[in-house]
């Protein structure tokens, strides 16, 4: 290749593969970790640059063209192969990888993060790295090893192992336990809704994982009933070939380890 082609920028091409292998903006920004916004602006600058449309916008729906599809699958393989030769550069003879975790934001900071510093004290030889916005089925592209999911645990092509069935209850906040208030709105999920509860805006139906530690404090209360199975449990799901790996097999002792100690507060 000559060295006076101009090549378009970089961080557009990555945002077009992105959105062309997933066919959506959105899931192409939480694989990249940017705004729907900046993908689609990327996109554009590309087209722009290309002096053609790569996508047939319906609204926020795209769908990708014919000659676009066979540039994002060229894209696709230039990747891998970049991907696969600074593999080969990084780690020095005998440097152990750093260990990659995924998980939801949500249970990171209301499960995870508080029990990691038990993990790397117990493997001070382990180097972990925590991402939150990692796709299960982007695994191996992105270099993780394994990540935990809430969901029904139907993942083809992974391995999958099941870590902790999970509960929900109603709880308040302990400061209104005598008194009787409406539910918090349906429409708030995750911290926003724990937040809700503990300003004393109403009571609500929660995850045991979300609920146990403030119940642990005394900021949470709980109400009389009985706790509701939820069809979702926590799983954790590598990509082939990586599952029992040393690294991997020591993350899962440890974890059953944590979740065998968290349910001997399970409340019935």
């Amino acid at each position: 290749m000559s060295a006076s082609r101009r090549l378009p920028n970089f961080s557009a091409l990555r945002a077009f593969e992105a959105a062309a292998r997933h066919e959506n903006f959105s899931r192409a920004a939480d694989e990249l970790r940017l705004t729907h916004g900046a993908i689609s602006h990327q996109v554009r600058a590309l087209e722009e640059d290309l002096g053609r449309p790569l996508f047939v916008r319906h609204g926020r729906q795209v769908k990708i063209t014919h000659e676009a599809l066979q540039f994002a699958q060229v894209l696709g393989k230039t990747f891998d192969a970049i991907g696969a030769a600074a593999d080969a550069l990084r780690p020095a003879a005998g440097a152990v990888a750093p260990l990659t975790l995924a998980a939801p934001a949500w249970f990171a900071a209301r499960w995870l993060t508080s029990r990691l510093g038990g993990f790397i004290e117990l493997h001070p030889e382990i180097d972990l790295v925590l991402h939150t916005r990692t796709p299960v089925a982007d695994l191996a592209r992105a270099g993780v090893d394994a990540a935990i999911v809430f969901d029904l645990g139907r993942h083809p092509g992974m391995v999958v192992e099941r870590l902790m069935d999970e509960v929900r209850y109603r709880v308040v906040s302990a400061h209104c336990a005598d008194n009787a208030l409406a539910s918090v709105s349906e429409a708030l999920q995750g911290g926003e809704l724990l937040r809700a509860v503990l300003a004393g805006e109403g009571e609500a139906l929660m995850h045991h994982v979300v609920a146990a530690p403030e119940l642990a404090a005394g900021r949470l209360a709980r109400r009389p009933g009985a706790a509701q199975a939820c069809a979702e449990a926590y799983y954790l799901v590598s990509p082939p070939g990586v599952a029992e790996r040393p690294q991997v097999a020591a993350l899962r002792r440890w974890l059953h380890d944590e979740v065998a100690a968290f349910q001997r507060l399970l409340l019935t």
